[in-house]
């Protein structure tokens, strides 16, 4: 018997049978996460000001406790990098994920508590394994190695003990010795801060292991795929690791990655799987091939609330908890979770392709759009709107970025996308055209506002030069880890650097 069966039977089969509540008692699990949350909330200074010992219900909680952005609690979490105790959590917290900034902050520093770690992000990963395995029972990937991605971490402050980093850092830093025996690479590799360092020596290290799974994020991950074959002298992975099986990719789409992937493992069983954890939490997870939605993850120690994205930007927007959602409406998601974050505004958005079970697709990021003219461009629209231009042209899309060009000198209003071409199309006026016609048969407010290029003017394209978004993250400091581009933004400040760059 193979060590996958052996493994699948001891360590994930019971907890096959433990999803199927998620099918039959979804609200009954997330009543049970909520009891949990506010028992050990009672015991911190939060939940004493919030009055938490005198909840009798959700009604209670969500009339007493506000909805909070990081600004709302980040003097909070200060304290608690400075070695406070039961601020937002029961004891004290000893790793910070630290993850891309606010209007006025250059980072967060999200909490991750023991709790955390093992109520959400571990069992992610676990169930991500389960869920895998139950869809492919002839799997072998224990049979080898699991090729992880990591961060980077470093002191917080002057706390004994006390680390902030990406969350692959503190997920690797902390991760059972079991599983570190079927990773790689080694650990002091997968920590190296110098992402282009760490590319090579991963490359190194993994050419001549039996590598059967991929974890990371879409972009990271290609560069360093990239990396092996060039140091092999293969031309496909195949060639490489012959018993790869799985990519479990989660940070960012994985739409416009995918024709790269599949020029380099021609693998016909290769199979991809998406995830969806970030620094505050794990939330979704594929749980059907055939379906690009993601299953919510409910029995974690995370709460849900939605706010309907059309509500947004009123004072008092609606919250509704996960029996109040619609299917197809677009939320943004609020969380409570065992790190401490209560009512959480997470910035990301989500829209609800069944309640039974609770599945979702995320649309984008609250704050990740452009409507400077009313036209209400969100990164889903994005997205398949440049995976339709790239099917009819051939062409595949690296890196992006969006922004509005509020008014040109003669007038005129546009959008402007800044585009690193894998393989450019043979016609960009054309590429712009399908694009452009595209987000006018996905969004009827963008459409409304192109009508006969009244207000908008017809999108324009810039192709960026090769290695330019790598570059501009560098500069920042933030090459590697789970660092993101921001895809659209209302403001041209990120534009207009990269273009400085785009020499």
């Amino acid at each position: 018997m193979s060590l996958t069966k052996i493994a699948g039977k001891l360590f994930f089969q019971g907890r096959q049978r433990e999803l199927e509540r998620h099918f039959t008692d979804a609200e009954g699990l997330q009543r049970r996460v909520f009891d949990y949350l506010l028992e050990h909330g009672r015991d911190t200074e939060y939940g004493r000001n919030h009055l938490f010992s005198t909840f009798k219900s959700y009604e209670d909680f969500s009339k007493h406790v506000p909805v909070n952005t990081y600004e709302e609690l980040k003097d909070d979490i200060d304290r608690m990098r400075h070695g406070e105790r039961d601020v937002l959590w029961p004891g004290q917290v000893k790793w910070f994920a630290k993850s891309s900034g606010t209007t006025n902050d250059k980072s967060k520093f999200i909490p991750v508590t023991h709790e955390g770690l093992q109520s959400i992000q571990y069992k992610g990963g676990k169930d991500v394994v389960t869920l895998y395995l139950a869809n492919n029972p002839a799997s072998r990937i224990f049979d080898g190695r699991s090729l992880v991605l990591g961060g980077s971490h470093s002191p917080n402050y002057n706390v004994a003990d006390s680390l902030v980093g990406d969350l692959s850092a503190i997920l690797i830093e902390n991760m059972n010795p079991v599983a570190n025996m079927v990773r790689v690479p080694k650990k002091s590799t997968a920590l190296l801060s110098d992402f282009e360092i760490k590319r090579d020596r991963i490359a190194q290290e993994t050419l001549n292991k039996d590598v059967t799974t991929l974890s990371g994020v879409p972009s990271w991950m290609l560069s360093v795929l990239v990396r092996v074959l060039e140091i092999s002298g293969k031309s496909t992975l195949d060639e490489v690791w012959p018993n790869l099986e799985v990519f479990w990719h989660g940070g960012i789409a994985f739409g416009p990655y995918r024709p790269q992937y599949e020029q380099i493992i021609h693998k016909p069983d290769m199979h991809y799987m998406e995830t969806y954890n970030a620094s505050e939490g794990f939330f979704g997870i594929q749980n059907d091939p055939n379906d690009p939605a993601l299953l919510l993850m409910l029995d974690y120690g995370v709460f849900y609330e939605f706010i309907p994205m059309d509500e947004i930007e009123k004072e008092h927007p609606s919250v509704v908890p996960l029996s109040g959602v619609e299917i197809g409406r677009n939320y943004a998601m609020v969380i409570t979770t065992a790190c401490g974050l209560w009512r959480y505004e997470i910035g990301d958005t989500i829209r609800f392709t069944s309640k039974n079970p609770y599945k979702f697709v995320i649309t984008g990021r609250t704050k990740y759009f452009i409507n400077a003219f009313g036209e209400e461009l969100i990164l889903d629209n994005a997205e398949k709107g440049l995976a339709a231009a790239c099917k009819k042209t051939g062409a595949e899309v690296m890196e992006y970025t969006a922004a509005p060009v509020y008014m040109d000198g003669h007038a005129k209003c546009r959008h402007q996308w800044l585009i690193e071409f894998g393989k450019a199309p043979d016609d960009q006026a054309g590429f712009a055209r399908i694009l452009d016609d595209e987000l006018q048969k996905i969004n009827s407010d963008y459409e409304a506002k192109r009508y006969h290029d009244v207000t908008l003017q017809p999108l324009e394209i810039i192709p960026a030069r090769p290695g330019l978004f790598n570059d501009w993250l560098k500069a920042k400091g933030k090459l590697g880890g789970q660092h993101k581009i921001p895809r659209l933004s209302n403001s041209r400040k990120n534009i207009e650097e990269l273009l400085r760059m785009n020499q």
